[in-house]
């Protein structure tokens, strides 16, 4: 039994190695295409501060705020106080990138201000998936580590918590697909962007897109790892 047990963690390890390898390349293929479009100066010079304020006010949204945050790539909209906070490489630049960003972010904004389910679906996830990070390892150690009667009800109790967790990870895959599309659909639709920079916003978006279905797979098969170590840990 303990040689099983041993043999099913160290099997297991490639899995968090492929996860990690896969979230690397996404994080890579991000800063570059970044980097390669914010050298490119879009041609009405506007900056992505008051690209979001136009965004929004052509949205009939007059209640969100935009605001600087510190930070490379830190930029986001927090729902509930209607800010929309955009990072140094953003907020003053007036590069396509940082309209691209700035124009995804506001795609969030939208979202919130029209109901879009699945954003609502992940806001009600965050205070559970926030509580269950916090206990699944703790709760999954006991449960791998204990030979009480308990141990087996910690364990299952820890990946349901770290379920959880990838559920929302799942869930925030078409939140952010569907914030890139209003975006480019905006830029596209509004005249602030030409067509080979809207092209270009296109590359930049996807490969933000790219970390967060790296960061979901990643999840998934630290969950399948867990599962693996647990089962054999039962046998």
């Amino acid at each position: 039994m303990y040689y099983g047990y041993g043999y099913g963690m160290n099997s297991s390890y490639l899995l968090v190695l492929i996860g990690v390898v896969i979230c690397m390349l996404a994080s890579f293929k991000m800063n570059s295409t970044f980097r390669k479009y914010s050298s490119m100066r879009n041609h009405s010079g506007i900056t992505g501060r008051e690209a979001a304020e136009q965004i929004l006010r052509r949205a009939g949204i007059y209640d969100v705020r935009v605001e600087h945050v510190a930070g490379n790539l830190t930029d986001h909209y927090d729902p509930r106080s209607k800010v929309l906070r955009l990072s140094d490489a953003t907020y003053n630049s007036a590069s396509v990138a940082a309209l691209g960003v700035a124009a995804h972010e506001c795609g969030h904004a939208i979202q919130h201000d029209t109901g879009y389910v699945p954003l609502q679906i992940r806001g009600a996830l965050v205070p559970v998936v926030n509580f269950g990070s916090m206990i699944a390892w703790p709760l999954i150690l006991l449960g791998l580590f204990f030979t009480s009667r308990s141990s087996g009800m910690f364990l299952n109790l820890g990946i349901l918590a770290f379920s959880l967790a990838v559920l929302f990870q799942i869930v925030t895959l078409p939140v952010e697909f569907n914030a890139s599309g209003r975006a480019i659909r905006i830029l596209g639709g509004s005249g602030l962007l030409y067509e080979d920079e809207v092209n270009a916003t296109k590359k930049v978006l996807f490969a933000a897109a790219l970390t967060y279905v790296a960061g979901a797979i990643s999840s998934v098969l630290q969950l399948l790892r867990i599962l693996m170590i647990a089962n054999n840990r039962r046998n």
